[in-house]
């Protein structure tokens, strides 16, 4: 038949903070890692065919180099490379800080305060 254990109700807000803190920690992974793979597999494809268009080939003549010599940088911890990668993510977060400045902005002073 079913469960015959009852549910017990707990009023914890202790667990309750410890599930909403682990449940944003797992949006925010899956946001970066969602990101990252944007970063990493759309972002060299924009970068390659922009710039074949505006300043001509390639120096190594092919998208394959490229992603070739790309991948090599990002391996070796170059600076412009993770950047590069990591830019969708970091550019969410500066459109989600300006959003908060807004907001900030936006509700004024605290009643009592100057």
């Amino acid at each position: 038949m079913g469960n015959d254990t009852p549910e017990i109700a707990t009023d914890d807000p202790v667990s309750d903070r410890q599930t909403s803190v682990r449940k944003a920690i797992t949006r925010e992974a899956a946001l970066f890692l969602g990101l990252l793979l944007v970063g990493i597999v759309l972002l060299p494809v924009a970068v390659y065919f922009v710039g074949r268009a505006i300043f001509g080939d390639y120096g190594g003549g092919s998208y394959g180099h490229f992603v070739f010599e790309l991948s090599g940088r990002i391996r070796a911890a170059d600076p412009a490379a993770c950047f590069l990668v990591l830019s969708p993510y970091l550019g969410w977060q500066i459109l989600r800080l300006i959003g908060l400045g807004w907001r900030a902005a936006g509700r004024g002073p605290e009643p009592g305060t100057r």
